[in-house]
């Protein structure tokens, strides 16, 4: 089996048993320590003030970044506005997607949406799309953290740009999964690092630093082989001088596991 016995941690969260199914089936020996949760933002307003805006037409883009945070929007305006006179704004405008995932999600409401950002799907060619479109009135559902270079990037197209905020993200209710593999990583614990989003890092980053042993934990993760899902989470782990040893060929959390088995014991055999 590829992984052939490796010691492998991923910091999944919603998708935990699967990510652990897929490391064993690998050959792999899965730690799963949840680092993250999705945090609905109580106050809407914001998602309010976009509606009120939409329905007078005050738009010609809408921008989804996330299928989590598209299918929180739409549930939220339902709470106070007419399904149909929604649809028939969002209709009116360029819905963007992301990648396949909001893709699905605007599907579901029963729209299509007329623009799909390709491969790796990070913001870098999100931007790319964008340029040179005639569309100048855009509305941005954020997901997790503000990207400040997607939106400076857009507005320096000379497009009105007007983030959405829909939920945030934070550490999971309980740390004790998170704090555990940050020590067991220190102490030589782990020989695999699977990252799947950059918030996974971040959250991670963030309890070594609170138990006092960020320095230890970065000198661990330059050791072990670390698999990063793509570009976003590969700049994440550069922000931290850090870097990732493998991207999968598509964006994929299977092709992050069974690829990444592929090469693990070489690019650690290198190392050590």
């Amino acid at each position: 089996m590829p992984f052939d016995g490796l010691r492998v941690l991923s910091l999944e969260s919603r998708r935990a048993e699967e990510m652990a199914t897929l490391i064993r089936k690998q050959g792999g020996e899965p730690f799963v320590a949840p680092s993250m949760r999705e945090v609905a933002i109580e106050e809407h307003g914001e998602a309010f003030a976009f509606a009120d805006r939409l329905l007078r037409e005050e738009f010609d883009c809408i921008i989804l970044l996330t299928g989590v945070g598209t299918r929180l929007l739409w549930k939220t305006l339902l709470t106070r506005y007419p399904e149909a006179d929604l649809k028939a704004a969002l209709e009116r405008a360029t819905l963007v997607v992301r990648g396949p995932k909001p893709s699905a999600a605007v599907r579901e409401i029963g729209m299509v949406p007329r623009v799909q950002v390709p491969e790796p799907n990070t913001w870098h060619e999100l931007l790319e799309t964008m340029r040179g479109r005639r569309e100048t009135r855009i509305a941005l559902q954020e997901y997790g953290k503000t990207n400040p270079n997607l939106i400076e990037g857009l507005r320096a197209m000379g497009k009105e740009v007007t983030p959405v905020r829909i939920y945030a993200w934070d550490l999971p209710a309980d740390t004790g999964p998170l704090r555990q593999a940050a020590a067991k990583l220190i102490a030589g614990g782990f020989d695999v690092v699977l990252l799947t989003t950059s918030m996974q890092l971040v959250n991670l980053m963030k309890i070594a630093e609170e138990e006092g042993i960020e320095q230890q934990v970065r000198e661990s993760l330059a050791s072990a082989f670390v698999g990063s899902i793509g570009p976003t989470t590969t700049e994440t782990l550069e922000d931290y001088g850090l870097r990732a040893d493998f991207e999968p060929s598509h964006p994929k959390m299977g092709l992050l596991v069974n690829e990444g088995a592929a090469s693990a014991a070489t690019v650690l055999a290198n190392k050590r």
